[in-house]
């Protein structure tokens, strides 16, 4: 059954329920009940729902032991975006839908019990998570006074597995590590990007290259085939690029080409999946919240990807590179792992100094949403593009979480920065950095931001330490890219940085870095360090642009002994 308007569209009072039927849950169920409109008719509203202008409208509350047939009512104080409440939608004809997203009870290693959505294999999306419960869309007329109900009768499909190719494999482990701090069974997994020869040269060992992404479940940027004559050109908002779809076929192909190519090094190139309860990456380091996934990952995972792919299994040989989240883990790996890696090729990371934290200073601002002058305030923005111009509020990109989930589990970026951040509040769940109604600032969990992950502190903290200084560690190894105009304002953070990189060297602060700082003028994100093409172009060659300085690194830096040449066949 889908959604209805009751009593023949009589207006009998406002009032949404949702409920599911015993057929496709016959027990309780924990979780987020997600009611959506849209007068889109281009998708399901499920699909339509995000931190842009063209976003539609969700309204959210949390279910606890849900029974089949119970209904659960959608009322005015449900936690709403881009409306704030559902007594605020326009009248009018609306195409409906509602979605469970569903926890899972973990009973976590330090004793908390927290109720989560774990990933299912599909990276930590609510809107095609297996098991998730939903509605099919159905037509109704909202006005006050009306009477919806909406019965979600159906259930996300598992997601099946995606085979090996000659240059693309997959490997998949359970983590002792997090099993045991989750109290489940927990995984690892990563998509390898095999050399050519890889089958045919079983005596060559190889570097590794570690492309720090999102959950991905393979490579976009390459492919064997020439471009799809026949696929239909769609408009990139994003980079204002028509047929953006066809370009992406076009440079995936080029790469492959050069993949292949009779010179090019024969490397892996691993993206890792980390999908977690909390996001679709666990950004790569140890956590309180959401558990050891550094660890987990450096001493686990990619032991087995060396060991199954044959990598050459030292330092010397192992680089980072990624933008955005994977910019932010790349240095924050490099840094904490710092014998593990020789390099880190760092684009548009997340804010590396919390004193930019986007467009908030953590340590002295008392507001995320504001800035307060002496007789008026001044709402702060979230998003921009190259011109300036705002393209959503702080206030609103929290409120798109909001409506997602509450105590930190929206499954988005405000959330995930909170729960690797912070410590472990009372109820098992991260400790709020700020108040998501108010704005308000914590400086006591700052503070602890700062002493744990705020990555330019920890540069000026330990640098030149008397005891085991960090610097030389990293000497030669830090390459920082962001466009002057980033979108979530990145570039700011990367200035703090730079500005005490700059000051290496110098009397009293230790080894000189001996890396680069690069800005692209106009560049929105995510600018990654070519000085000659564009974010639409350059964003997809990852994979060759650093080449060049790794090769080099390694020549300069492989200890005595080491293989240079096996893998260059």
């Amino acid at each position: 059954m889908g959604a209805v308007l009751a009593l023949g569209g009589v207006c009998v009072g406002q009032t949404v329920t949702v409920s599911f039927p015993a057929a496709v849950s016959a027990k309780a169920l924990d979780g987020r009940v997600l009611f959506l409109l849209s007068n889109d008719p281009s998708a399901e509203p499920r699909m339509q729902i995000n931190d842009t202008m063209q976003s539609q409208q969700v309204f959210g509350v949390t279910v606890d032991g849900m029974k089949p047939g119970q209904a659960v009512t959608i009322g005015a104080g449900a936690k709403g975006y881009p409306r704030s409440s559902l007594k605020d939608v326009p009248e009018g004809e609306y195409t409906v839908q509602a979605v469970l997203n569903v926890y899972q009870t973990f009973h976590r290693a330090d004793g908390s019990v927290v109720k989560l959505a774990p990933d299912r294999g599909e990276g930590k999306q609510w809107s095609v998570a297996p098991g998730n419960l939903y509605s099919k869309p159905v037509k109704v007329h909202v006005a006050p006074g009306a009477v919806v109900k909406v019965s979600m009768d159906e259930v996300m499909p598992e997601i099946k597995p995606i085979a090996d190719t000659k240059y693309i494999r997959h490997i998949r482990i359970q983590s002792a590590l997090l099993t045991k701090f989750w109290g489940v069974p927990m995984y690892l997994s990563a998509v390898v990007l095999v050399p050519e020869g890889f089958d045919a040269h079983p005596e060559a060992r190889f570097p590794l290259m570690v492309f720090q992404d999102h959950y991905a479940d393979g490579f976009m940027d390459f492919r064997t085939e020439p471009p799809d004559a026949h696929l239909k050109p769609e408009y990139s908002d994003r980079f204002h690029l028509a047929a953006y779809n066809r370009i992406v076929q076009e440079e995936a192909y080029k790469n492959y080409l050069e993949w292949i190519a009779p010179k090019t090094p024969r490397v892996l190139i691993v993206k890792l999946q980390h999908a977690n309860p909390y996001y679709d990456d666990s950004y790569a380091v140890n956590s309180a919240n959401v558990g050891p996934y550094g660890d987990a990952i450096e001493h686990e995972l990619i032991p087995a990807i060396e060991k199954q792919f044959r990598g050459i299994g030292a330092g010397w040989a192992r680089f980072l590179y990624g933008g955005s989240t994977g910019g932010w883990e790349s240095l924050a790996v490099q840094m904490f792992y710092p014998d593990d890696y020789n390099g880190a090729f760092v684009a548009c990371p997340d804010p590396v100094d919390f004193h930019a934290y986007m467009t908030r200073d953590l340590y002295k601002d008392d507001n995320m949403y504001y800035a307060q002058g002496a007789n008026k305030r001044v709402e702060q923005p979230a998003m921009r593009n190259y011109l300036g111009q705002t393209l959503i509020s702080m206030r609103d990109n929290v409120a798109y979480e909001a409506a997602l989930g509450d105590l930190g589990r929206s499954g988005d970026q405000f959330d995930i920065w909170q729960a690797v951040y912070s410590p472990e509040g009372k109820d098992g769940y991260p400790q709020s950095i700020f108040d998501k109604d108010t704005g308000a600032i914590d400086h006591k969990t700052a503070e602890y931001w700062r002493e744990h992950y705020d990555l330019d502190a920890m540069l000026e903290r330990e640098w030149a330490r008397p005891e085991s200084p960090l610097g030389p560690k990293l000497q030669g190894k830090l390459h920082l890219y962001v466009g002057s105009d980033d979108t979530y304002f990145l570039n700011d953070a990367v200035y703090l940085m730079q500005d005490f990189l700059e000051k290496t060297g110098t009397p009293g602060y230790g080894v000189p870095y001996e890396g680069e700082v690069k800005y692209g003028p106009r560049a929105e994100h995510c600018w990654n360090g070519d000085p000659d093409k564009p974010n639409a172009i350059s964003r997809l060659h990852y994979n060759q642009m650093y080449m060049p300085q790794i090769l080099e690194r390694m020549e300069k830096t492989a200890p005595k002994g080491a293989d240079l040449t096996s893998w260059r066949y």
